[in-house]
């Protein structure tokens, strides 16, 4: 088990499932100069884990993530917000986006701006009924960051992108599920079991096989189509030699579960 102190994160590793909780509950988790430090700090340090079978990111208290703190902009004079993403968010989520094993995103209820677009780089998203999701930028003069501007038509279309950006409209978790924009929306009183549930679930599966799943799906967005039958069929050689491919048909023959080792 591991565990280590931040301001503004919980952040433990336990059966190989790390769970990282954006802790600024009374901002609702709006990100810091410090809590930006540590997000990095805490995604590093999982880049070096080499047991790891599923990470959670979800946050504490009654919201998600509103974004960027803008408290903390008071009294500026002139900003470089093009920096500010560059040594902040992009930086973050380069390093998330590099991760191989699965990233369930709970979101807990509101998730607006920057902490929409977090949540959505994640590969499943499960929200409570409550949340919402809102484009908040142009409300303050701004256009999606955080990849909102890639990711965002890829889900719900063009026509719906360009509506619940330049609107602002906020997007309710079952409206989201129902879009495709999120894998799933449960009661606010299941939420914690059934995300408990998802994440042992993934934890369970041949982990090998769900990275190179997620990078193939990835690249799809990119490739022709006879570039993907040729990344399929390179990366099936490669599985088929795995512990886990090996597991997996032995356990079918004698109908019983496997045991996956993430190998």
């Amino acid at each position: 088990m591991t565990n280590q102190t931040y301001q503004t994160f919980n952040f433990s590793i336990e059966n190989n499932i790390a769970r990282v909780e954006l802790n600024r509950p009374d901002k609702l988790n709006a990100f810091s100069k410090t809590m930006h430090d540590e997000f990095y700090s805490i995604l590093k340090s999982l880049t070096r884990e080499n047991d790891l079978r599923c990470i959670l990111i979800t946050g504490a208290g009654r919201g998600f993530c509103a974004g960027q703190d803008l408290g903390e902009r008071k009294g500026d004079k002139a900003m470089d917000l093009g920096e500010t993403l560059e040594k902040g968010y992009n930086t973050n989520l380069r390093i998330l986006k590099s991760i191989r094993v699965p990233i369930v995103c709970a979101v807990n209820g509101v998730a607006a701006g920057a902490g929409a677009n977090i949540a959505l780089n994640c590969d499943i998203v499960i929200a409570t009924e409550s949340a919402k999701f809102i484009q908040s930028f142009s409300q303050v003069g701004l256009v999606p960051d955080c990849n909102g501007s890639w990711i965002l038509p890829k889900l719900v279309g063009l026509a719906r992108a360009k509506a619940i950006t330049m609107l602002a409209e906020p997007v309710t978790a079952q409206k989201a599920e129902q879009w495709g924009m999120i894998y799933r929306s449960v009661a606010d009183d299941d939420f914690h079991t059934e995300v408990d549930k998802l994440v042992q679930t993934i934890a369970q599966r041949p982990t090998l096989a769900l990275a190179n799943t997620k990078e193939l799906l990835e690249k799809s967005y990119a490739n022709t189509y006879d570039e993907q039958l040729d990344n399929e069929r390179d990366v099936q050689r490669l599985m088929g030699l795995t512990h886990d491919f090996k597991e997996g048909v032995q356990a079918f023959a004698e109908k019983r579960k496997p045991n996956f080792k993430g190998s």
